[in-house]
């Protein structure tokens, strides 16, 4: 019953036009920062919600006025545009829902980032209400390097350094890898405090990669546009944009990497994900798994490919991350391994009341045991999966680790609610690579259909130029068979002269 209810839900939002679920996700977004803003104990998380609660409430209004409108369209007759229509699959751009997204867009990520940014730099008082503690970690490692010093301390849990007024302590740690130092590095240089900021690099490098993925990204509209939203706009961005960032560089990495395993670029899939595995020890599992899925431009699954997929990790991995490990394992090892598994004596600031925080909680003395048999459990839960249904695709993969993450999310000792992020968006591009496979597949399936039926027609009619056959085919077809058509009606001519399709 259950099983029925949610398949009619499905069809039912399924059916909705473009501007009808773009109602529905701002509404959402909306509800989201409303709650954020009064329930949230970060003030700085609390201030996002106040300033991105109208910008969504501007996107539901909107997008619900034009999804009305379309509908008043299409009632009276009237021919939609391509975009507007009510059915599922029409679901692209119009320059009316790009100027709502470009409102959602300046109100809810960018206007808050750039107000907390000129927040920050106003007094040392207030400076650490408007920041994320990650940010300032990623800013002293980059003052460090660019220093010519080592991003890790030598540190004692017992006899942790001094920090700034209203700073936590545990902010002595940097739990990221050699290359996320590069966002702090200008706080190394003599630039303007408002240049400075690492959240602003973190936000320009994830339009960046996100804009370069898209560009790649073929196939259907609506889980192109989904992804965009939920990099962009959508709170997964939205606030972690606003507040610290350092998360978002190697999901729109990842996102990348994934696009280029589903181009068929073993080698530049490797690359990116490499940058990933270099800033942040979540990047791991799928540059690890990613080996999986590589495929070579004919579409096999050989060793070649997957050589080229490990030479691009390793070859940014490995020159990145072992001397920082080899100048000095102690501190690498505390700051970037025990830190973050809640073995390094402090109380990490990921912590949330989900399950395995709270196990770790109610057995303090129990907390090492907690944390390997969680580790324990998951790595065979994972085994199993891997061995039993062993993802062979960009999408098979992505929706792995989708559900993998949020297992981890609420099993790990020492996570944030935040954290979520990662398996939304991972679930959200398997949703995107599986469309675009599909989609590929339609469309080969469609072209060796036309060149069946164009080579039959050569059979029939070898003299005829342009026959029946070449333009229904035509007409019928995408771009890849009009050009099978033209191909086969300049072949049959005899001459060269090309027929009209």
């Amino acid at each position: 019953m259950a099983a029925r209810l949610a398949g009619r839900a499905w069809d039912h939002v399924a059916s909705w036009g473009q501007d009808q679920r773009d109602a529905a996700v701002y509404a959402i977004c909306a509800l989201f920062a409303a709650a954020t803003a009064v329930s949230s104990s970060i003030p700085l998380y609390r201030t996002w919600g106040r300033l991105a609660v109208g910008p969504y409430a501007f996107g539901t209004l909107a997008s619900a006025v034009l999804a009305l409108r379309a509908r008043r369209r299409s009632a009276a007759g009237r021919v939609v545009p391509a975009g507007d229509a009510q059915a599922g699959s029409s679901w692209h751009w119009t320059t009316p829902r790009t100027l709502v997204f470009l409102v959602v867009l300046v109100g809810a990520t960018l206007a808050p980032l750039s107000l907390e940014i000129l927040w920050r730099t106003q007094g040392v008082q207030t400076s650490t209400v408007h920041v994320q503690p990650e940010v300032q970690v990623v800013e002293r490692a980059g003052q460090r390097l660019a220093h010519g010093q080592d991003p890790y301390r030598n540190l004692n849990p017992h006899h942790l350094p001094p920090v700034p007024a209203g700073q936590p302590a545990y902010d002595v740690f940097n739990p990221y890898l050699p290359l996320m130092s590069v966002f702090g590095l200008a706080r190394g240089v003599d630039a303007p405090p408002q240049l400075s900021d690492a959240r602003l690099g973190f936000s320009l490098f994830t339009m960046l990669m996100v804009a370069a993925a898209l560009a790649l990204c073929r196939g259907p509209a609506p889980p192109r546009v989904l992804t965009l939203q939920a990099m962009t706009v959508l709170p997964t961005a939205a606030l972690p944009l606003a507040t610290g960032g350092d998360d978002l560089p190697i999901v729109a990495l990842m996102l990348l990497g994934l696009v280029l395993l589903q181009r068929r670029r073993p080698l530049g899939a490797g690359v990116a994900l490499g940058v990933a595995a270099a800033m942040k020890l979540t990047a791991w599992p799928l540059a690890a798994l990613a080996v999986l899925a590589a495929r070579d431009r004919e579409g096999h699954r050989t060793r070649r490919a997957r050589a080229w997929l490990v030479v691009g990790v390793l070859g940014v991995v490995l020159p990145s991350v072992v001397p920082a490990l080899v100048s000095n394992v102690p501190a690498f090892v505390e700051n970037v391994i025990r830190f973050p598994l809640g073995l390094a004596g402090v109380t990490s600031p990921a912590a949330s009341p989900l399950l395995g925080h709270l196990l770790v909680t109610l057995l303090p003395h129990l907390h090492r045991v907690v944390t390997v048999a969680i580790v324990a459990v998951g790595g065979l839960a994972m085994v199993y999966v891997l061995v039993r249904h062993t993802p062979r695709t960009p999408w098979e993969l992505s929706r792995l680790l989708g559900w993998a993450m949020l297992g981890a999310i609420v099993l790990a000792p020492s996570t944030r609610v935040g954290y979520a992020l990662y398996p939304i968006d991972f679930l959200v591009w398997a949703w995107m690579l599986r469309s675009e496979e599909r989609h590929d597949l339609e469309r080969g399936e469609v072209v060796a259909v036309a060149e069946a039926v164009l080579g039959a027609a050569d059979e029939r009619h070898p003299a005829a130029a342009g026959g029946t056959e070449v333009r229904a085919v035509a007409r019928a077809g995408g771009p890849e068979v009009r050009a099978v058509a033209r191909t086969a009606a300049v072949r049959r001519s005899g001459t060269g002269r090309r027929a009209r399709c």
